[in-house]
């Protein structure tokens, strides 16, 4: 079992591109450990290849490509276990897999979902204005957005042990143009948008996710290492 300290504690993983299933099996896997009290809590930052995942909400007609045009883009589908709709994830998206103990408050000691979900909001949107935009939530909606456009999905699951799994993906260098095979997170009027599109330029992934880590461990008060 892990020591009083070790709860302060999150571990940041990176193995780079992982394809999909392989990432969730692992998720599956530390978050038992976490609700063991085996492991501290991890991070898991890495990029998919290129993927449409449907959460417990989605609509089949929110995926408007074809299987035949599925397989000749090389883009993989999962249903998953996660909040929300579909989503796209690829390469030049860093995806952040927060594998956390969450803390039970009340008489029904159930976890603070939205309060959780909120702080992965504040992560990016302090990770954004380090590059001097703009980000906010928009009542009644998850993820990080400037303007009318959304720079970060977010789609969460908490176990029964108070452990959290799946969590959010940042556009960064994104190619936005797989968006348009999906209506993402089933907003019709609503766009997406990436880092580099609002700056105008490719943006240093390194850079960001030195940030992204940095913000993370300050929003969750977690010593995080390396």
């Amino acid at each position: 079992m892990i020591d009083e300290r070790s709860a302060a504690i999150c571990e940041v993983l990176r193995p780079g591109r992982m394809p999909y299933q392989q990432a969730w099996d692992w998720q599956n896997a530390l978050a038992e450990a976490r609700g063991r009290g085996e492991i501290s809590d991890r991070l898991i930052l890495l990029e998919h290849p290129h993927t449409y995942t449907l959460g417990t909400s989605a609509h089949d007609e929110h995926l408007l490509l074809t299987p035949d045009e599925l397989a000749r883009r090389g883009i993989e589908t999962f249903r998953v276990d996660r909040g929300g709709d579909i989503t796209y994830h690829g390469p030049g998206q860093i995806v952040g897999y927060p594998i956390m103990q969450l803390p039970r408050a009340g008489e029904t000691l159930r976890a603070d979902v939205i309060g959780y979900v909120r702080k992965l909001e504040q992560v990016i949107i302090r990770l954004l204005a380090d590059y001097g935009i703009s980000g906010q939530p928009i009542p009644g909606l998850t993820g990080v957005w400037v303007g009318d456009t959304k720079v970060c999905a977010i789609g969460v699951r908490i176990n029964v042990r108070a452990v959290t799994k799946h969590g959010f993906a940042l556009n960064v260098n994104t190619d936005l143009s797989y968006f348009e095979g999906i209506i993402p997170c089933g907003i019709r009027d609503k766009g997406v948008t990436s880092l580099a599109s609002l700056l105008g330029a490719p943006v240093d992934v390194e850079d960001v996710t030195a940030r992204l880590i940095a913000h993370f461990g300050d929003v969750f008060e977690r010593e995080m290492l390396l």
